[in-house]
């Protein structure tokens, strides 16, 4: 089968990094290829490359796309010849409608004017070849969950006529389902002679429909495997870490204690645009110090609406029950005091909430608690500087220094930024939302490592996560949680996939 595409010998460098280095691989014509490598190891960049975000000129080293060579000024010149590129990040408009979103910038028009009739019925043709038929084109992208809107991001690029198809970490903001779903999608235009390449931290996922892959790591292509005969995660683990990792976890300890870090009763949370909605329903629960506690759930069942609400009622109205942190009643009525009180939140949307992206490791990390390097409303910058120093040694953050910005780290690195400083607040009670989403094998051990060291330390961790063998293999003990409500406990020793599962659905629609 001959090869769609080549990149040869590609090297980017940014001041003081050299994020890729002499890369070379080939893609054949009609299959799923995947990049997999740890965080900061080149592939978003190797594909904003390719796709024209970085223009040649940006770069050294050869594209070549069907036998010619070809030097993209932007990424509309990219798009021009059937190659386009899904980020993570979503690109949608969400006050637009659906078929708005998929015709942006490749309006259906004649002489200037809009042809509405032919766009909602192209777009009517593809929410089909995406399984999303059931969907009115005219449907604002903001009322879709985050599993159609994905689809909706594949219509909008077989709009444009696709022939390469590279989805970078399609996954990482879906439930089971939808992944599933979106998976099958794939296999689906590679019977139609769509090829793809897949960039995922989901091993699963790449061994399920990847046929070939190339592995990087530090900016270099190091192995290239085939997948036709099979292959297995620890294979690919192997080649992107460069050592064996047999265990995907750190040893549990029992660190719990006898006290109580925090004691929630009655929490009950209206969702803030429909005032009659209970997005929380009666939660009650406790966790004890130097304990690690698990929130499972499909996505929407209000796990993060729980987490943001406790956070000094960052999300939704008529809130009402008590919280008590080491034993006192405590009131949160603002991010601060809930800060004060000894809570800590690590959202789920690290780029949205969790970081100033424009700014520098060195101001991100302290930022939480300012107080504590300032001389009244003085930052101590000699002591900024050591602080954030010290974190990036501890996480282990790729960084060239402490004055890298962190828009420009890669997503597990933000994410350790966003750790260390909550770490650096030094809570009582840390809840960590999704803390893992979109990381590699190997950074999600440190963090795992982090999460079992705060325990040993005495301190109270929530851990929210849609991966249950993530939450089977760092928690002491789960809850469940279903349609607002708690439907199930269980120390993690005693649980499964399979009976989270069955409480989740025994307990479907059996709200009183």
């Amino acid at each position: 089968m001959a090869h769609i595409l080549e990149m040869r010998g590609i090297t980017k460098e940014f001041p003081g990094v050299k994020a890729l280095d002499q890369v070379s691989f080939e893609v054949e014509e009609g299959e799923i290829h995947a990049l997999c490598g740890e965080n900061g190891a080149g592939k978003s960049t190797l594909m904003k490359v390719l796709s024209g975000v970085y223009p040649h000129g940006s770069y050294t080293g050869d594209i070549v796309y069907d036998g010619k060579v070809q030097s993209f000024g932007s990424i509309r010149d990219s798009e021009e010849i059937g190659i386009i590129i899904i980020h993570q990040e979503l690109a949608l408009i969400p006050l637009l409608s659906i078929a708005e979103n998929i015709f942006l910038g490749n309006e259906r028009a004649t002489r200037g004017v809009i042809d509405w009739h032919e766009t909602n019925r192209r777009a009517g043709e593809l929410l089909e070849r995406v399984g999303l038929g059931r969907e009115h084109p005219e449907t604002l992208v903001d009322d879709l969950g985050l599993g159609k809107q994905q689809l909706v991001e594949i219509a909008k690029a077989l709009s444009k006529n696709v022939r390469l198809l590279i989805l970078d970490e399609p996954t990482s903001s879906l439930n089971e389902q939808d992944s599933e779903k979106l998976l099958e999608l794939m296999l689906e235009f590679k019977a139609k002679g769509i090829t793809s390449i897949l960039i995922s931290h989901k091993l699963n996922e790449v061994s399920k429909v990847a046929d070939s892959i190339t592995v990087l790591r530090d900016g270099a292509a190091v192995a290239r495997i085939d997948c036709k005969g099979g292959v297995s995660e620890d294979q690919i683990i192997r080649d992107m870490v460069g050592r064996s990792l047999d265990d995907r976890y750190p040893p549990k300890t029992d660190h719990s204690l006898p006290e109580v870090a925090m004691k929630v009763t009655d929490w009950t949370v209206h969702h803030p645009l429909h005032a009659d909605r209970k997005v929380v329903d009666r939660v009650s629960f406790e966790i004890r110090k130097g304990e690690v506690l698990g929130i499972a759930g499909l996505m929407g069942a209000g796990r993060t609406e729980l987490a943001m609400s406790l956070f000094g009622q960052s999300w939704g109205r008529g809130i009402s029950g008590t919280v008590e942190i080491d034993g006192r009643k405590v009131e949160m009525k603002n991010v601060r005091q809930a800060i004060n009180a000894g809570l800590a939140y690590a959202t789920e949307d690290r780029k949205g909430y969790g970081l100033v992206l424009d700014d520098t490791i060195r101001r991100n990390v302290p930022l939480a608690k300012l107080e504590k390097i300032s001389n009244g409303i003085v930052v101590d910058s000699h002591r900024e500087a050591e602080v954030a120093e010290l974190y990036r040694k501890r996480l282990n953050i790729k960084s060239s220094s402490i004055e890298q910005e962190t828009v420009n780290l890669s997503g597990g690195n933000q994410q350790k930024v966003v750790l260390s400083k909550w770490l650096f607040a030094d809570p009582d009670v840390l809840i960590l939302d999704e803390p893992t989403r979109g990381i590699d094998v190997g950074a999600k051990y440190e963090i795992y490592c982090v999460i079992r060291e705060l325990a040993a330390a005495g301190k109270a961790v929530i851990v929210i996560s849609s991966e249950m063998p993530e939450l089977l293999g760092v928690t002491d003990r789960l809850y469940v949680m279903n349609e607002g409500r708690f439907v199930g406990e269980m120390p993690t020793a005693e649980a499964s996939q399979e009976r989270i599962m069955a409480t989740i659905i025994k307990t479907a629609g059996d709200r009183t």
